[in-house]
């Protein structure tokens, strides 16, 4: 992966993982949603990821929790909106592949703990910074249990496509992957883990992990 990728990735994955992981920006932008979108079916995925993004901007506009000694309470108030979302057991299984059913239930749990660090230490802290991006919701497709919804994220500069994949688990609709651009997140980590794992097996990854979440996150 470029350099110029891997800064372009983590620069959007600060909407992904900071509701980052749901794209928004700082109210203070004054983030529109265009009438076109107000009407959404009741109890679809886009319902959902709505909700979360009106609980994130709520934080985000937060003037108490912009304030510079506060910045761990504002990470841990969208780290605890986020995870209500985010399916991270559904992720973890899919970035491993098949190697997830290798592992115990101990490993399982481990692993995706681990894997919610890492992208917490990596992107979540990233939450300043916005000004004038506007999230549009262009449309959900659903199969059974699975849906797509699909947003565009436009700046001054820049229009992102920017998809959320979910699962419907007991009745709540909850994100197991986000595709940027066209690069599915879960597909790039499943790459990087498993050039990890050939070379240094499954402990190799867990110890990268944990090295990185005891680092506080990759740089």
């Amino acid at each position: 992966m470029s350099h110029w990728w891997c800064k372009r990735v983590r620069s959007l994955c600060r909407w992904s993982q900071a509701m980052a992981f749901l794209v928004f920006s700082a109210l203070g932008a004054f983030v529109m949603f265009p009438e076109s979108v107000a009407a959404v079916e009741a109890g679809s995925a886009t319902e959902a990821l709505k909700e979360t993004i009106d609980r994130v901007l709520l934080v985000l506009g937060d003037e108490q929790l912009k304030k510079p000694e506060r910045v761990d309470d504002r990470v841990a108030a969208l780290e605890k909106i986020i995870e209500k979302r985010f399916d991270y057991e559904e992720m973890g299984k899919r970035t491993l592949g098949l190697e997830w059913q290798k592992l115990s239930p101990d490993q399982q749990k481990e692993f995706v703990g681990l894997f919610q660090k890492f992208l917490s230490s990596t992107y979540a802290g990233n939450v300043d910074g916005y000004s004038g991006e506007q999230v549009e919701y262009l449309k959900e497709r659903r199969k059974g249990d699975f849906a797509e919804v699909q947003t565009k994220v436009s700046s001054k500069k820049l229009v992102v496509p920017l998809d959320y994949r979910l699962l419907k688990n007991s009745s709540t609709w909850r994100v197991y992957d986000v595709v940027i651009d066209g690069v599915s997140l879960v597909k790039n980590f499943r790459g990087q883990f498993s050039r990890i794992m050939k070379a240094n097996g499954y402990e190799g990854l867990v110890g990268k992990l944990r090295a990185k979440t005891s680092k506080g996150g990759v740089k």
